[in-house]
């Protein structure tokens, strides 16, 4: 698994602030012209990990970050498409920088070491590993380059 530092996405950085302002993490955002127009998708999360996304959040984020992008790509409302959206109950984590998005949240892992799935919730991450907190071996970390693939636990 790849370590994208979320600050090098253009505008993360200036769009994380305006959703950490509402209550919430920016997880993911792409931001795509097409045909004249401009699509962008903004994943956000809770910051607690017991609450999940709601239509009201999406909603609260897409009005506060809305006028921060038309002012950063100098587009008009009427140029761009918006979607703010959870990061759904079985995400497939995409970037290893989105684990520290979310601590405390339950997840597995498919370590290639042992060629299983290591469940545990992340207790931290950095730029190299993320540390799980399991129930048989207590925390244990784990290398990004030894993880094939990472998903959230939908109990």
């Amino acid at each position: 698994m790849n370590y994208i530092s979320l600050d090098t996405i253009p505008h993360f950085k200036e769009c994380a602030s305006v959703v950490a302002d509402s209550g919430f993490t920016l997880v993911e955002l792409q931001i795509v012209p097409q045909s004249g127009m401009v699509r962008i998708t903004a994943v956000i999360a809770s910051k607690d990990p017991s609450k999940d996304i709601g239509v009201a959040d999406c909603s609260k984020v897409h009005h506060a970050l809305q006028p921060k992008l038309i002012a950063l790509l100098g587009k008009s409302e009427d140029d761009i498409i918006m979607e703010v959206c959870s990061p759904g109950l079985e995400r497939n984590i995409k970037n290893a920088a989105e684990f520290s998005c979310f601590v405390g949240r339950e997840i597995r892992v498919w370590d290639k070491n042992v060629s299983d799935w290591i469940r545990g919730k992340i207790k931290s991450s950095d730029s190299e590993q993320v540390t799980l907190e399991t129930e048989a071996d207590g925390d244990k970390a784990i290398a990004y380059n030894d993880i094939a693939k990472a998903k959230f636990i939908h109990l």
